[in-house]
């Protein structure tokens, strides 16, 4: 049989939304085509000969931009090839591929050696606990931009490894190039890098033609940034700062270094060189700049009070757990847990621990660092989840009385929030995707209408915060900078809360970072600052000077607020837990507040309000292990979740079987068209690049988060919930959040292409399940899926919109804005005399409807699916409401009892709260 090579691979570099995974795609693709070579079954063609050479020529200048193969592994490549040894060629290039596969050539030496320069192991892929992972010494590489002859690059690299000591805690490989643009792609290819080098003098343009290259050298090069530029070395450490905010960036030049130092640029730099001082000084930079993002501070200090020998005489049992390995009947606790558990229990804030509610020693070390981390002026670890991080916000910013404009979609921790608080919200809509039964986002119109209409009635002073979720449940992508910009231009001190609990690894993205709330905190104080901006607000100033400040067109006019009256107030809340490697309920606010120290204090009260006198230990040690991951590693491992993510869409909606029934829902099925001005339909379509996501997430309102992945299941005749349940009882698949007829399939950094077969074999099996049901049950079975899908896919309630609050809880029931007292309704209930329950179906309820008195909530009630307050205390119900609530076949809905009905408030206490305020 004609031997025959595998297809090319089957994206293009530039196609790749983690540019590494292209690169170990093209070594897989080269594998396998160079197995196919030395398969002997027959003289190799020279169809397969091309497409080997093609496989080389495209992954070579990759190489030169990583430490591993090498140029000596890289060679012997090209040697094998040119000498026709295909069994040669087949061996090194699975042992590379299976390298760069498993990582296993940052712990061994064997995966650099030539084949015949030593006996080739396996990696160790066992957990640390039973491996000796957890004596190993963390492998990284060194970007060095270099202005020599590249005939002296390798004596340079020698230099470099000549410094190496055997206590050091780090090891390292350099990589050298001798461009600006190569350096660039170095950073976008190269996830070891950690440190750059840049010595001054070198070229700008790279020697690569390629035009998947060169369109991403295009789409990462900001305008401005050309050959014609003088001070490159300044350029290029402000641009990969911008890409990869954790490197740690160091000058060499031979200019008059004190006075760069004194200069803006060199804010960007760790440290700067005099020419060619002593290597080892650079070398131990290096390393110390690698320490300081690996140390954690809270968790090196546990890790020491767990290793002493502490008598414990406080209210922990748990503590050194003498309890539990003494004990005759809970001994498998330990067996289970292990020992340093809890040996590393306490109740103790002294003897090298902290304090999470005054923290002045390791814990605001570690805060420190997280905030520097995750792009804001200081951080709050919270170990109580973003549930609490929340209500802390709220608490601390907004006051009795105080109006919150929030969309009535976001997680029911924020309108708990506004209820202690004592604020009064504004609820606004998102806008619906009736078809999924789930809202999207709110879009920045009927915000701007909302605070445009406080202004025309005087309230404006009112209006403390505006509560975003962003990314939304279902991955909604907020256009965070435009939102802020057009806000402030409104309402120059306006606080932002963003609900960020999904969507803490994007700060490690450089696709997803811009859309951030400390992204955006940052875009917004650069622009305030800079004096263009200055000059384009005043020309715009100009342009409005016809059009009132209060006057409707300007809710669809883009807006400049004034750089003199805005202020930058963020406030964003993460799960950690949720996108990173931290224990459940691991949770942190992160603060770029200009104005923070008129807050601090009740910031403070409020932390301590709801924050335990006995916060989980391991929790806390948790998020600070998380931040050291995500510095050193999260572009590698958030890169590659984002491409497995797509790989995973493509693969079920392309499937022939699996797409019959089961559909990824596209950002042009998830976002209406409107908020969509790029046009970007789906991720990864034939003939796309990234370059086309890029453009939707820099200029579209709202974008998709890739990693959330709306499947519908109702064209398989399953509801979510019953979908979700199958999946969890017969393939061993957890899901979370479901809808009427969809499930969400969350990517995460823990995901692996295992987990992607796993979850495509389950689809495929269920797929054939269904074909086989329907072709052997005959016309009545076929009848009957069908009317299951269309009531599951057609048959879909009208989302109910807010209504408003009943006149009793507002303080001018004829104002244009709908802000209520939501707070007194929500303590009327308390009474039982109060309220009155009426069951969903009762005829009392139509009647009620149709002639009075108005049903008015008692309660927050929250069905899940689809997870979202449709009532809150105090709000008028409506027919549209009713019918939702009739319609709805979930099992759990928070705030009803079906025994009992709907908890109404009575209209008695209702006028009993009108007469109340008429005094006030």
């Amino acid at each position: 049989m004609e031997n025959a090579a595998p297809a090319e691979p089957r994206y293009k570099l530039n196609a790749f939304f983690a540019a590494s995974e292209a690169r170990v795609d093209g070594w897989r693709t080269l594998h396998g085509a160079a197995r196919a070579l030395a398969s002997g079954d027959a003289a190799p063609t020279d169809d397969l000969r091309q497409t080997v050479r093609a496989l080389l020529d495209q992954l070579a200048p990759l190489e030169s931009l990583n430490a591993y193969p090498g140029a000596h592994l890289m060679a012997l490549v090209e040697e094998k090839w040119s000498r026709g040894d295909w069994q040669g060629l087949h061996r090194l290039a699975q042992r590379i591929s299976g390298a760069l596969l498993a990582g296993s050539y940052r712990d061994s030496t064997e995966a650099w050696a030539a084949e015949d320069e030593g006996e080739i192991h396996l990696p160790d892929l066992l957990p640390p606990s039973i491996s000796h992972g957890q004596h190993r010494r963390p492998y990284f590489e060194v970007l060095i931009v270099a202005a020599g002859e590249r005939s002296t690059w390798p004596d340079l690299q020698e230099a470099f490894r000549k410094l190496r000591r055997d206590d050091d805690a780090f090891h390292y490989e350099t990589v050298v190039v001798g461009s600006f643009e190569d350096a660039l792609l170095a950073a976008i290819f190269n996830y070891n890098l950690q440190s750059v080098i840049i010595v001054e003098g070198f070229a700008f343009a790279s020697a690569f033609t390629s035009p998947e290259l060169r369109d991403i050298i295009v789409r990462n090069t900001p305008v401005g940034i050309s050959a014609a530029m003088e001070e490159r070395g300044a350029a290029l450490a402000h641009l990969l700062r911008g890409l990869r905010p954790e490197f740690d960036i160091f000058l060499s030049t031979d200019r008059d270094v004190g006075q760069i130092a004194g200069t803006g640029d060199a804010a960007y730099l760790r440290r700067i060189f005099y020419g060619a001082e002593a290597l080892m000084e650079v070398h131990l930079s290096i390393l110390e700049g690698i320490k300081d993002r690996y140390e954690t501070p809270y968790f090196d200090n546990l890790r020491h009070y767990a290793s002493r020998p502490i008598g414990t005489f406080h209210a922990l049992p748990i503590a050194r757990g003498k309890s539990i390995f003494k004990s005759n009947w809970i001994r498998d606790m330990g067996e289970f847990y292990g020992t340093n558990l809890f040996l590393a229990e306490s109740c103790a804030t002294t003897g090298g621990l902290d304090s999470l509610l005054e923290p002045t020693g390791n814990i605001k070390l570690a805060q420190d660092k997280a905030a520097r981390a995750f792009g804001g002026d200081r951080s709050f670890f919270v170990t109580n989840g973003t549930s609490t991080a929340n209500k802390i916000v709220h608490q601390a910013i907004l006051r009795p009385g105080d109006i919150v404009l929030i969309d009535r979609d976001c997680h029911k921790s924020h309108h708990y929030g506004i209820v202690l608080a004592g604020a009064e919200p504004l609820y606004i809509d998102a806008y619906p995707l009736t078809q999924y039964s789930m809202y999207g986002s709110l879009a920045i119109q009927p915000i701007k209408a909302a605070l445009l209409a406080l202004k025309a009635e005087g309230k404006l002073d009112r209006a403390r915060m505006l509560v975003l979720t962003n990314c939304t449940f279902d991955g909604h992508i907020a256009n965070v900078e435009q939102t802020m910009l057009e806000c402030l231009a409104i309402k120059p001190d306006l606080v932002f809360l963003w609900d960020e609990a999904w969507f803490g690894f994007a700060r490690f993205s450089p696709l997803l970072r811009m859309r951030t709330a400390m992204g955006g905190a940052g875009k917004l104080r650069a622009m305030f600052r800079d004096p263009a901006y200055r000059d384009r607000y005043a020309q715009w100033q100009e342009s409005m000077r016809d059009i009132g400040e209060t006057d409707a067109r300007r809710i669809e006019m883009p807006l400049l607020p004034d750089p003199d009256q805005a202020v930058v107030r963020v406030y964003q809340t993460e799960s950690v837990h949720k996108s990173m490697s931290a224990l459940r309920q691991g949770s942190i606010i992160v603060v770029a507040d200009q104005q923070f120290h008129r807050v601090e204090a009740q910031f403070k009260e409020a932390f301590f309000t709801h924050t335990s006198t006995s916060p989980n230990l391991q929790i806390i040690a948790s998020i600070d292990l998380a931040r050291r991951q995500m510095e050193l590693e999260g572009y590698e491992l958030v890169q590659r979740a984002l491409q497995l993510a797509i790989e995973i869409r493509r693969e079920i909606n392309n499937h022939p079987l699996i797409s019959r029934y089961f559909h990824a829902a596209t950002p042009a099925e998830m976002i209406p068209e409107i908020y969509r001005a790029s046009g970007f339909a789906d991720f990864g379509v034939s003939g796309d690049s990234v370059a086309d996501a890029i453009q939707a997430l820099r200029h579209d309102e709202f974008c998709l988060d890739p990693t959330r992945i709306t499947l519908l299941c109702g064209n398989a005749g399953y509801d979510g919930t019953r979908f979700k349940g199958l999946l969890a009882a017969d393939y061993d698949i957890q899901l979370n959040k479901t809808s009427r007829n969809s499930v969400l399939v969350q990517i995460n950094i823990n995901n692996t292409r295992s987990d992607m077969a796993h979850l495509i074999k389950a689809l495929a099996d269920i797929s054939r399940k269904i074909e086989r049901e329907l072709g052997e049950g005959g016309e009545s079975a076929r009848a009957a899926f069908e009317a299951r899908v269309r009531g599951l896919v057609d048959d879909v309630p009208e989302l109910p919109n807010f209504s408003r609050f009943h006149d009793a809880l507002r303080r001018d029931p004829a104002s244009a804005t709908p802000e209520g007292d939501m707070r007194a309704a929500y303590y009327v209930a308390y009474d039982p005399a109060a309220c009155e329950c009426i069951p969903l179906n009762d005829a009392r309820i139509d009647q009620r409807l149709k002639d009075g008195p108005e049903l008015v909530s008692a309660k927050f009630v929250i069905p899940y699916p689809p997870g979202f307050p449709i009532m809150v205390p105090g709000q008028v119900i409506t027919p549209e409401t009713i019918t939702f609530m009739r319609k709805l076949d979930v099992k759990e809905i928070h705030g009803f009892n079906a025994a009992r009905g709907l908890e109404l408030i009575k209209p008695e206490a209702l006028d009993a709260l009108r007469a109340r305020n008429r005094q006030a």
